[in-house]
């Protein structure tokens, strides 16, 4: 299955944290019930979970469980990301949040992942935010080569402006398969800016993270009116939210931050809501409470 034929996308941001999921067998179990139920694309991130002492827990975490059932492997799909280098993991004396893009930084991260990953391919990896140090010529060739000897499936970018992702697209051999751009009710600015006008005219399939906001979007008269077309649809209100998204002609496919069985099922139910036009207009105007202009 595409990412972009996918329901949602399952982020692991979250994993490090939560406790129920802190032993591979029981990570295994509910990476297996996640599949079972149609659900196989996971996101990561190298700096999910990232610790001073080179821990990469979300990763690590997740590629435990593969290993404690091997037979999961071949059926989960992968998405990481690689770039940034919180301060808190800088080793130079500086101490400070930076990009890295360079040929060796890239390589090893590719490798490292899979490693901690315990796969020997990468579904989709992304280049988590452009970095203006880039030798994007050498960045484009290392990204070849790892799709070439088979490491990765595909390359995308996330966070990027439009001349950023064509000057890759420009240097690369395979096509970018992707951008993970912040989309939702509430931070929807990219569909009136240009931004996803230019995404659709280069062909550039999206993926919305925060499509919930945190939770936010289920607060003051955005949380009512959420709520009262989720009764009227016999839907959840993040099943509304998400069908705003999907509402958009070539929408992006969300990617949820929670690791809720339940709440993931209730998302994947939900997923056939059609919204109309003006209970998408609806949507908006209370999420901005004001007129559209």
């Amino acid at each position: 299955m595409s990412v972009f034929d996918a329901p949602l996308i399952m982020g692991m941001r979250n994993l490090p944290g939560n406790d129920r999921l802190n032993s591979p067998r029981h990570l295994a179990d509910w990476i297996e019930a996640r599949l079972d139920e149609g659900l196989c694309w996971f996101d990561h991130a190298d700096i999910y979970g990232a610790t001073r002492g080179g821990d990469r827990a979300g990763e690590r975490l997740f590629g435990e469980a593969l290993a404690q059932r091997p037979a999961l492997a071949s059926r989960v799909r992968i998405i990481t990301k690689i770039g940034i280098v919180p301060a808190h993991i800088d080793d130079s004396p500086w101490q400070v949040k930076h990009y890295a893009t360079d040929p060796p930084y890239l390589e090893y991260s590719i490798d490292a992942a899979l490693k901690r990953l315990n796969v020997d391919h990468i579904d989709l990896l992304l280049l988590h935010r452009p970095d203006p140090l880039s030798d994007i010529d050498a960045v484009a060739a290392t990204l070849d080569g790892a799709i070439e000897d088979g490491r990765l499936g595909n390359v995308g970018v996330a966070n990027h402006m439009p001349a950023q992702w064509r000057r890759l697209q420009a240097a690369l051999r395979h096509p970018l398969a992707g951008h993970q751009i912040e989309l939702s009710i509430a931070r929807s600015q990219l569909l009136f800016d240009g931004l996803w006008d230019a995404m659709r005219l280069d062909n550039l399939p999206g993926m919305a993270w925060s499509p919930l906001c945190g939770g936010r979007l289920f607060e003051n008269q955005l949380g009512h009116l959420l709520g009262q077309m989720a009764n009227d649809y016999g839907a959840t209100p993040a099943g509304v939210a998400l069908a705003w998204l999907r509402r958009i002609p070539h929408g992006p496919v969300p990617v949820v931050g929670t690791l809720r069985p339940s709440r993931l099922r209730a998302m994947h139910d939900d997923a056939g809501l059609e919204l109309t036009r003006t209970e998408w207009f609806a949507l908006l105007e209370a999420a901005r409470a004001c007129r559209v202009p």
